[in-house]
């Protein structure tokens, strides 16, 4: 049989694949496989046929089940149809340019991306030979994540500008799920660093061939293979990104995380809803940060409200708003976040993971800090419940549930 010459890839987020509570995203799991089913390289189609039956069993085999596989089927055809197309526009390439162009223009893409990136590292040196800097931040659990990053020219390398990228100092893997995979650090730096390039370039792993990532073992940076990580892909990424800013001085702290909120019937069954909620964004020398915006890596939209109450007829969105004032200040002021709520018309199940609810989003150059953000519970009588960053809990009716996103830390004192 032939090799492959390509691998077609399509990734995508499903709503829910089992775990100890709807919507996957548990937040209190304490190993990976309360966070759903593990798929260990299932072949889901063979000689042209959908294995439908197999994919049944292994939606259900956990102990902690996916729920509403008929979705799942659902969503994993979509995934297959994008793959086929991919199949098909690659083919359409090679046909119109031949096998042989094509892997050349790979290589080119690939080289150009390295030579753009060592560009924008030399650029970012100045005048310098070369430039060490090194940022810390903290989980709300006080968990440390800090990095070291030296950028250097290197004598007979072409490209010759690189950096190391050095996570040594950061706390060890914690019995919490806010321990992120090494893809997801890798992730990160690819993407702070892209910000640097100020080129129209495609996003490739060519840009790190230029950087050296240093990740200890055993690190919440690169734990074992048993870990619940399920928050940090979701938050620990967004810190990762917030201190590789901090190092680079390029940036405020964003808000610094996807403030995930997630419900469904309170038995686990029937329709799950999954959202991220928008926050403030960093300022940045001479601009001030946008208000009301995903930031980073969220790659997510608020669902529109007529949508949502239309599927969702047990909730009413009260209100979703720009907090104002929570922005940090300064030279160029850091963007606000939101407030969001939301009212619930029958009981239901609710998870909410956040960061940020004790460690604000920092200020830099003189900027300062942006308000923290806050998770709140109004009960029928008016009462209001701080309910913290990690929330699991049945929300009855009438009550609302009150999301307060953090703002962006601010830019550069005021003169």
């Amino acid at each position: 049989s032939q090799e492959p010459i390509f691998y077609v890839a399509s990734r995508g987020h499903h709503a829910d694949i089992g775990g100890i509570t709807p919507g996957s995203i548990p937040p209190f799991s304490t190993s990976i496989q309360e966070e759903g089913i593990i798929i260990d390289n299932f072949l889901i189609v063979e000689s042209g046929t959908l294995k439908e039956k197999e994919f049944e069993r292994l939606l259900l085999s956990s102990e902690n089940p996916a729920r509403n596989g008929e979705e799942r089927k659902h969503d994993i055809n979509a995934q297959i149809a994008a793959v086929r197309k991919g199949i098909l526009e690659l083919g359409n390439l090679i046909g119109k340019y031949g096998l042989s162009t094509v892997q050349a223009y790979m290589g080119h893409i690939r080289e150009n991306s390295a030579e753009a990136m060592s560009d924008a590292l030399q650029e970012y040196l100045g005048d310098k030979e070369s430039k060490e800097s090194s940022f810390e931040d903290f989980l709300d659990n006080g968990a440390k994540i800090i990095v070291n990053i030296k950028i250097m020219k290197k004598e007979n390398r072409v490209p010759s500008f690189h950096a190391v990228v050095d996570f040594e100092g950061t706390s060890p893997q914690m019995d919490n799920n806010l321990n992120a995979p090494i893809a997801v650090t890798k992730a990160a730096v690819l993407y702070v660093f892209r910000l640097l390039i100020n080129k129209d370039i495609p996003l490739n792993s060519g840009c790190l061939d230029q950087i050296e990532i240093v990740i200890p073992e055993g690190s919440l940076l690169n734990p074992d293979s048993n870990a619940a990580v399920v928050g940090g892909n979701v938050e620990t990424s967004q810190r990762i990104t917030d201190v590789l800013l901090g190092a680079l001085g390029i940036a405020a702290a964003s808000q610094g995380t996807m403030n995930n909120f997630v419900f469904g019937p309170a038995d686990d069954s029937g329709k799950q809803y999954y959202e991220t909620v928008a926050g403030g964004s960093g300022a940045v020398d001479g601009s001030d940060g946008a208000s009301a915006i995903q930031v980073h890596m969220t790659n997510t939209q608020s669902t529109d409200p007529e949508i949502l109450e239309h599927r969702f007829r047990e909730i009413r969105l009260e209100s979703f708003r720009i907090r104002a004032g929570s922005g940090g200040d300064g030279k160029n002021k850091g963007g606000n976040g939101v407030i969001r709520e939301i009212n619930f018309l029958e009981p239901r199940k609710i998870s909410i993971v956040s960061e940020r609810r004790k460690i604000p989003p920092y200020g830099v150059s003189g900027g300062k800090s942006a308000s923290c953000g806050s998770n709140i519970l109004r009960k029928v009588s008016g009462e209001e419940i701080d309910m913290g960053g990690k929330v699991e809990r049945i929300v009855e009716s009438g009550e609302t549930v009150i999301i307060k996103t953090p703002g962006g830390g601010g830019f550069g004192s005021k003169p």
